[in-house]
């Protein structure tokens, strides 16, 4: 098996550039990676060479505001998960993608399943990795503090928001849920590029607007089952066991729509790709190689 280079590019997308990393021959089947809060697509950067290697087409964007993608401030563009997945609905088109598996993962999964319910028909498959669906899946503690911002935003709610993007919000992400045997696989530098990019003039009006939103999410939960159901989508659940932000029971809970999902969890944390890529990425695939046409 070949591990093919990633190439780093951009593209205007509503006049935003929009960075995104890209492996693999260009008339491969497409996996489309949508990373989560607060990283970027670095967070597949182990994953992209073996899977490329693989003979798939890897394509994973940075949200706008995320990323080496721009971050106009939230007076000049509206950040909700609306916009985003049709920013990323434009962004495909911009590609030319009109056939692709989607990895959603933390915020890439109301993101990409947006895209499904617009055009199901685009989808050939899903891998999600601790990207949910279901509000078994939310962690009791983890969301306490974005649940009453969702209820009420004030600068009272907003102050313990805010702390999640902090350094030690961020760390605090990646190593919660990893044992002990599998810490030393963590690289700092993880941490500290997201919460770098994290402290940049206007990501705190950004984030703060994402995060308040996330309650429309919870309102198209019952639309992303009914699309599960009469779809029969073809899922793969990749999941980081000790994760407290999107618990275990949200990958469980994917068969109760579709019976045939593939559910593996891992012995690691929300960061999966940090301590388990090349598992991962075996995972992948295979169940690709079993689902997806060359």
């Amino acid at each position: 098996m070949s591990v093919l280079p990633t190439r780093h590019r951009t593209v205007a997308v509503r006049g935003h550039q929009i960075a995104y990393r890209e492996a693999g021959p260009a008339d491969a089947p497409v996996l489309l990676l949508l990373h989560g809060f607060p990283t970027s697509s670095h967070m597949f950067r182990d994953l992209i060479p073996p899977l490329a290697g693989q003979g798939y087409r890897l394509i994973a964007p940075d949200h706008l505001g995320f990323g080496r993608s721009d971050a106009p401030t939230a007076a000049e563009f509206d950040y909700t998960f609306a916009e985003l997945a049709a920013l990323t609905a434009e962004f495909t088109e911009a590609l030319g993608l009109d056939r692709y598996a989607l990895y959603i993962q933390d915020y890439g999964a109301p993101i990409g399943l947006r895209l499904a319910l617009a055009h199901p028909e685009r989808v050939t498959a899903i891998v999600t990795q601790n990207g949910n669906a279901y509000t078994d899946g939310l962690g009791a503690e983890a969301w306490a503090p974005v649940l009453a911002l969702i209820e009420n935003r004030t600068p009272e709610t907003e102050e313990p928001v805010r702390a999640i993007r902090s350094l030690d919000g961020i760390r605090w992400q990646y190593e919660t849920g990893v044992p002990a045997e599998y810490r030393e696989l963590l690289s700092p530098d993880a941490w500290h590029h997201d919460a770098a990019l994290m402290a940049r003039e206007g990501q705190d009006g950004i984030q703060l607007g994402l995060i308040a939103d996330y309650g429309s999410n919870f309102d198209l939960y019952p639309a992303f089952q009914e699309y599960f159901r009469t779809s029969g989508v073809p899922l793969l659940a990749v999941w980081g066991e000790g994760d407290q932000v999107f618990v275990p029971a949200g990958a469980e809970a994917f068969r109760r729509d579709l019976p045939d999902a593939e559910i593996h969890l891992l012995p690691t944390g929300h960061f999966a790709l940090e301590t388990h890529a090349p598992r991962i990425a075996e995972l992948i695939g295979d169940f690709l190689k079993r689902n997806v046409r060359k």
